[in-house]
């Protein structure tokens, strides 16, 4: 996936959620839009590099918005979780995850379940049953044991999703929870029993269930040392809390 055109700065604060301060190389202080809704633990100290697209919209009131962060330790994270999507539906067309690359039609953001949903992608392919698949963004690791973990805070619309996945598989369908790298730090994962046991609880149910996990790991592409591109790379294996 091909990263908008971003320009450096040295971050300073995150606050009130939506808005970061951080100061540009030549000493000018601007806020930028963060759209991670997260704790996003990790993701970002005081001095990171922030790397930040800037929209040409005459509507918005903060016209750039962070979207990666070079930690103090090299690695990188894309804090702008609304890639995952992108990053996953492009993978998705260049069958790039093979547990789903048989597929051939692919339909974003379609209603579905009985909680007021919408499904990230449902699949389709000639005979093989509908695939719905939930995406979630593994933007929290822990660098020193290089472990992916998803949620960052507690998420009650994660728990409904999984909910929703379970009624799926219970009709026939494929069901798929599928957790994008937006890190490349980390080489397994884990769902984050400390943060969110519930989410947890209903991962596992899930499972039982017949519903399908997989976490790919993630890399970026650089030019001239500036952030071009983040692909995909590969499964990587996913352990499982005991009860």
């Amino acid at each position: 996936m091909q990263l908008p055109p971003l320009q450096s700065a040295t971050l300073i604060r995150r606050y009130k959620r939506f808005l970061t301060d951080v100061q540009l190389p030549n000493g000018d202080i601007t806020t930028l839009h963060c759209a991670n809704t997260g704790a996003m633990i990790g993701c970002g100290a005081e001095g990171d590099i922030v790397w930040y697209s800037t929209s040409d919209s005459a509507t918005r009131k903060y016209p750039s918005s962070w979207e990666l962060t070079q930690l103090a330790n090299g690695n990188m994270v894309c804090i702008n979780t609304h890639r995952s999507n992108q990053l996953t539906f492009d993978a998705l067309q260049k069958k790039q995850i093979l547990e789903l690359a048989m597929y051939d039609e692919i339909h974003p953001e379609v209603k579905y379940g009985e909680e007021n949903s919408r499904i990230d992608f449902l699949l389709k392919g000639k005979d093989l049953p509908d695939c719905y698949v939930e995406v979630k963004s593994i933007t929290y690791v822990d660098n020193d044991k290089k472990l992916g973990m998803f949620p960052d805070a507690v998420t009650t619309r994660g728990q409904k999703h999984l909910r929703e996945l379970i009624a799926m598989k219970k009709q026939g369908h494929r069901a798929v929870i599928f957790f994008c790298g937006l890190h490349d730090g980390f080489d397994h994962f884990q769902i984050a029993k400390h943060i969110d046991t519930k989410y947890d609880a209903l991962f596992r149910q899930a499972l039982k269930e017949g519903v399908e996990a997989y976490a790919y790991a993630a890399e970026f592409e650089k030019t001239q040392g500036i952030p071009t591109a983040l692909h995909l790379t590969k499964v990587v294996p996913l352990k499982i809390n005991s009860i």
